[in-house]
């Protein structure tokens, strides 16, 4: 009896293991991602009014606006499409969420200076950030290392290297986009036998992370509005109950983890 429950959690555990060594980015998800991004980021451009929630019905607009002033966080999926198709991605999911804060008293000014502190992300934004390190910094661009801690039935840490550029629209608005340039897993995180798998050969629990910030100054505070669009690996058959929990959860808590802990931390 005992010998048939030690087989059956090693084979449990061997299952943990298989669809965490399987993954590997191909070049075919990198274009589909970086398509998306693209269109999206035309679709931005072209986008009127600065905040998404200003665009909804005015009764609808009103409603959400009294909402937030509340002290409650405003969020929603997305999905690109082009031409009305949606864009497909090989061997990937694409996540895109955006939501909105409301921070009475606070100004731009402090906002910005809040998402450039990156020296101390890892104290504002413990423990989902655990370490940040400002790499180089000219103006308002920022080269910057985050290392992610996630946990969701399984944990993963993931060292990453992005670049962020601030920019200043007006004396009440300020906009940032910011790129993950590299992401590598971590295994044994914090221990002597701490490694980075290869990047693009892990368990694909994050490929890439865009991000993109709008801040407005107005009705005696500021509107912090972020959309994020993610990459991660598919969910393969016979794993949905290991790795659909991470995968699609993930990315919605992370974003409404950030923009309440930011909303806490100017509202101090």
């Amino acid at each position: 009896m005992r010998r048939r429950m030690s087989v059956a959690f090693t084979m449990f555990l061997s299952l943990l293991a298989a669809p965490v060594a399987a993954a590997d980015l191909q070049p075919r998800t990198v274009a589909a991602f970086d398509r998306y991004v693209r269109v999206t980021e035309a679709l931005m451009a072209e986008a009127r009014p600065f905040l998404r929630i200003d665009g909804l019905p005015e009764a609808e607009r009103r409603a959400k606006l009294e909402t937030i002033r509340r002290g409650e966080l405003f969020i929603e999926r997305l999905t690109t499409r082009e031409e009305g198709k949606p864009i497909d991605v090989p061997s990937g999911l694409i996540h895109h969420w955006l939501g909105s804060v409301f921070v009475p008293g606070a100004t731009v000014d402090q906002a910005v200076a809040l998402l450039q502190d990156y020296d101390e992300h890892a104290t504002i934004y413990s423990p989902a950030v655990a370490r940040s390190k400002v790499l180089a910094h000219d103006g308002d661009v920022f080269r910057v290392y985050l290392r992610f801690f996630m946990k969701k039935v399984i944990t993963v840490v993931v060292n990453s290297e992005h670049e962020a550029r601030f920019m200043r629209l007006a004396p009440d608005r300020a906009q940032s986009r910011i790129y993950s340039l590299r992401i590598a897993e971590v295994d044994d995180p914090d221990t002597p036998g701490e490694r980075e798998k290869p990047v693009g050969r892990d368990g694909g629990f994050l490929w890439r992370l865009y991000t993109y910030w709008r801040f407005l100054e107005r009705d005696g505070g500021t509107y912090v509005q972020c959309e994020a669009i993610s990459l991660t690996r598919g969910i393969p058959a016979g794993f949905g109950w290991l790795i659909g929990p991470f995968v699609t959860s993930i990315p919605r808590e992370s974003l409404a983890f950030t923009l309440e802990t930011t909303r806490t931390t100017l509202a101090r």
